[in-house]
């Protein structure tokens, strides 16, 4: 068996109650945490749940979309 892999884009936010992440390009796929550490292991575990349950054809429609990301600073006063 072939092991394929692909570039997921995850962004994590942090609030009050904890971590918070979320891949744009799997609609739906989200999780949350206590730290850093965990919500990095709850999204692993969320993608690679998704996307097994994702047809051939699926997978190559949503793996192909490109996001990036950038931070700007900005003035703010």
């Amino acid at each position: 068996m072939n092991t394929t892999y692909s570039q997921i884009t995850v962004i994590i936010e942090k609030d009050e109650h904890g971590y918070y992440a979320y891949c744009p390009q799997l609609p739906g796929c989200q999780t949350q945490g206590d730290s850093l550490e965990e919500i990095k292991a709850n999204i692993q575990e969320a993608i690679e749940l998704y996307i097994s349950t994702l047809s051939s054809k699926e997978k190559e429609s949503l793996l192909r979309t490109e996001i990036s990301l950038l931070n700007l600073e900005v003035k703010v006063a």
